[in-house]
């Protein structure tokens, strides 16, 4: 097998996704420098020369009083802060998006049936690859499974760079084949680089966006979300296009399926706790998958036969909720003025209000309002903090466990970064309207999660949702504030929802479900819709 070169590897992994280029959201009205050292004019007493000399040589810019400060929290506090009353509104309606997603093709969620047949049984062993195209890397993993809910993996990550997102889509393909071919070479390979295999190795492809599928191994993608926009790649078989490249590039694989991360997070999940009932993604991106009775997928036809009881897990590509209508979230100016000026516009409302692609431009425009009214920073240079998306969400996370009486941690962000000095109340302001916004995003993820909880009747006996993405894990207090939010939305029974981290979803996960689907293969049995 001849394989080109690798591409740049990489082992680090940036916890807030990709950022989206973007013009200035705000601009001032007036052309004149907010940083510039005014200069004052001294007539000399002899010979009428004119000396400019400068007199705020040791003044500090002016900042904002309490009293502004106090003024814009109460207002945003007002904005941000979601009630019980209200998130129980939200649950109840997102219930009957989740049914009609069901039943009807084409909706707004769209809730599609990912032919993962029901859960995994623990048992299954074996070598699978992995690969996945993430919202910041693409990884590639060997995963040995082990039996008994024990696995091994190995794995390598790729960057991914701006460019790659929206390069041709083939070409973002044969990327992926390049890799996965070096690293198959690397793990398989002789000391000439030459790999000799009994059989293609099956592999399971986790491609994290809403595709509509009508078997395993085929999926149709219905729009790119994460802030990708690769062309001629929307309405296509990403299954086909990603064989092709694994063709061109002569990689001994046989791709077995195709699968969402949120899907695989369910499955890698219960593979090593069988309690697990869903699996849900708070990162880059929103997502949530589960388990439901094909007699409750009225739209799926061409399954006939199947067990009365038969599952297969959903991927709600639940971010979407909301979008069209605008009728039960609570959208604030900022949110409509991410959603405006995001390469999506008019899509995933929800994802835009609670990942973490965004959660950093939400408190880096509420900033820039201030600033224009006159509030924040006067005096001071702010275009650093101007550009759109040059607030990271990982700054959120710095100003929120920031415990020092003065928060240093903030003081030396803004200095830093924005060339910024803060007061203490000011610093004490951000790190409110970091707890507020995260609060909000927290708040928001449960009302997702007690949908299917309400839905799937699983309440009275509690169960296991396996949790996952860069928000969960890294932000601060943000698996508190979930619990906190499905407490206020269930009562007391809310404690029996329980948020755990997840297994491995789009690695471990992956391989899973191609060993689940090579022995229904085996079996007989069906893993894609009968064809007409």
């Amino acid at each position: 097998m001849s394989t080109p070169g690798s591409p740049p590897a990489s082992s680090d992994r940036t916890s807030t996704g990709a950022k989206i280029i973007a013009s200035p959201t705000f601009r001032r009205a007036s052309g004149t420098s907010r940083g510039s050292i005014s200069a004052v004019g001294r007539r000399s007493e002899s010979g009428g020369i004119l000396h400019f000399t400068r007199t705020q040589d040791n003044v500090l810019p002016p900042h904002a009083t309490k009293r502004d400060m106090a003024k814009c929290l109460s207002e945003l506090e007002h904005k941000f802060t979601l009630t019980p009353q209200r998130m129980r509104m939200i649950v109840d309606s997102f219930v009957e998006v989740l049914e009609k997603g069901l039943a009807e093709p084409g909706q707004e969620v769209p809730m599609i049936p990912t032919f993962v047949f029901g859960y995994p049984t623990g048992k299954e062993t074996g070598p699978y690859l992995a690969v996945d195209l993430g919202g910041t890397n693409l990884r590639v993993c060997l995963v040995e499974l082990e039996g008994d809910g024990k696995f091994e993996i190995t794995q390598t990550k790729y960057r991914l760079t701006e460019e790659q997102k929206h390069a041709e889509g083939q070409e973002l393909f044969d990327f992926c084949a390049e890799c996965l071919g070096r690293f198959i070479i690397d793990h398989y390979g002789d000391d000439d680089g030459q790999v000799d295999l009994e059989e293609p190795i099956p592999l399971g492809f986790t491609f994290s966006y809403p595709c509509i599928q009508e078997g395993i191994n085929h999926g149709v993608l219905l729009r790119w979300t994460k802030g990708f926009g690769a062309p001629n790649v929307e309405g296509h078989d990403v299954a086909a296009m990603f064989s092709k490249s694994l063709e061109k590039f002569s990689v001994p694989v046989v791709m077995t399926a195709l699968i969402n991360d949120t899907t695989g997070t369910l499955i890698a999940s219960a593979y090593v706790d069988p309690t697990t009932r869903a699996g849900i993604i708070f990162g880059t991106g929103c997502n949530a998958a589960y388990m439901e009775k094909i007699s409750a997928i009225t739209k799926l036809k061409g399954l006939d036969g199947m067990p009365a009881d038969a599952e297969m897990a959903i991927n709600c590509e639940w971010g979407a909720f909301d979008s069209t209508t605008h009728e039960h979230l609570p959208r604030t100016s900022y949110d409509i003025t991410i959603d405006e000026t995001s390469n999506k516009p008019g899509e995933q409302a929800f994802e835009k209000m609670i990942a973490g692609l965004y959660l950093g431009e939400i408190f880096r425009l509420v900033m820039c309002e201030m600033i224009d009214e006159g509030v924040l920073f006067l005096g001071q240079e702010t275009y650093k903090v101007e550009k759109a998306y040059a607030f990271d969400t990982a700054f959120l996370s710095l100003i929120e466990s920031d415990t020092t009486e003065e928060l240093l941690t903030v003081t030396g962000l803004f200095a830093h970064f924005y060339a910024l000095t803060t007061t203490t109340s000011e610093r004490q302001f951000f790190k409110r309207l970091a707890q507020l916004i995260g609060t909000r995003a927290a708040r928001l993820s449960a009302c997702g999660i007690a949908a299917i909880v309400s839905k799937q009747g699983y309440l009275e006996e509690g169960c296991s949702i396996a949790t996952d993405g860069s928000l969960y894990n890294q932000y601060p207090k943000f698996p508190e504030r979930l619990g906190e939010g499905l407490v206020d939305i269930f009562g007391e029974k809310g404690k029996g929802i329980k948020t755990h981290h997840a297994e491995d979803g789009s690695g471990v996960g992956a391989a899973v479900i191609a060993a689940m689907t090579k022995a229904r293969i085996a079996a007989g049995l069906p893993v894609s819709l009968a064809k007409a």
